[in-house]
């Protein structure tokens, strides 16, 4: 995967395990419930990319540009976290979640150690909801069919 153009790309739900994905594109790419548990992602442009309930445990995101990235409910490793609060900015399009406030960036209690077991508040954003046609405008009650 080094260096390929993953823009806009929707990998819901895939299982990118030790992928090594350095200098990728993966700019607007919706990465939601993606097991990326080990993969290198550095460099990586994950520019506006949905990566909500993703697993990046034991992953590497040196130098990965972030802005506007949400990661909201991602387990991610402290420390990755942390490195990637340092120089998180924007707010993602389609959810429209702040990239810092997906990864719990000046809260110490809050996504401290990865997300949270609540399924109330997992459920995927509005946004992609009704991107995808599930919810019932009339009722507001969402469904996967």
């Amino acid at each position: 995967m080094r260096e390929s153009d993953f823009s806009g790309s929707t990998f819901n739900g895939a299982y990118l395990e030790k992928a090594v994905a350095y200098k990728a594109n993966f700019s607007g790419a919706d990465l939601s419930d993606t097991l990326m548990d080990r993969m290198v992602l550095n460099e990586a442009n994950l520019t506006n990319a949905v990566l909500v309930r993703s697993v990046l445990t034991r992953s590497d995101l040196g130098g990965a540009i972030i802005e506007g990235a949400d990661f909201s409910d991602a387990v991610i490793d402290l420390l990755q976290k942390q490195a990637l609060c340092k120089y998180a900015s924007g707010t993602n399009p389609v959810t429209g979640v702040s990239t810092r406030k997906s990864l719990g960036c000046g809260n110490s209690r809050r996504n401290a150690y990865g997300s949270p077991s609540s399924p109330l508040l997992s459920a995927p954003p509005q946004q992609l909801l009704d991107r995808d046609g599930f919810c019932d405008p009339a009722t507001g009650l969402c469904e996967a069919s």
